[in-house]
């Protein structure tokens, strides 16, 4: 969706600053949400304008900036577990990680976390004494 038109803004500011209405009214009038008229009034209080923000994009996840780090801990523990490499980090980087985190940024570097199969282990049978 498109911000309002900084013409629109401006004109809400006008008309809340001539004092006469409350801020119900004018959203009213303009057919935009209460909040929507509270927020551009602090943000002109605030800021002195009201030019509409950065719209999207998404947060950087704090491994993100960590690369080099990150593939040390892999080569260093190729076996841990996704907790395991949290608590790690966690440890070691006093940064708070969830697994889920963890995993989308070894994905992301196509970093593996595969295990090593586990073998069987050979036990001697015991010998079932056959009842006749």
């Amino acid at each position: 969706m498109k911000p309002y038109s900084i013409e629109l803004r401006e004109k809400i500011v006008k008309i809340y600053e001539q004092g006469d209405t409350s801020i119900r009214k004018i959203a009213a009038r303009f057919d935009v949400s209460k909040g929507f008229v509270q927020k551009i009034l602090k943000q002109k209080q605030t800021t002195g304008h009201v030019q509409p923000g950065k719209q999207g994009g998404s947060a950087k996840s704090v491994l993100n900036s960590r690369r080099t780090e990150l593939t040390q801990m892999v080569e260093k523990y190729p076996d841990s577990t996704l907790s395991e490499y949290c608590e790690y980090w966690r440890l070691n980087y006093k940064e708070a990680v969830s697994p889920s985190m963890m995993c989308r940024e070894l994905q992301k570097q196509n970093l593996t976390r595969k295990k090593r199969p586990y073998a069987v282990v050979s036990l001697p049978l015991k010998e079932v004494p056959s009842e006749v």
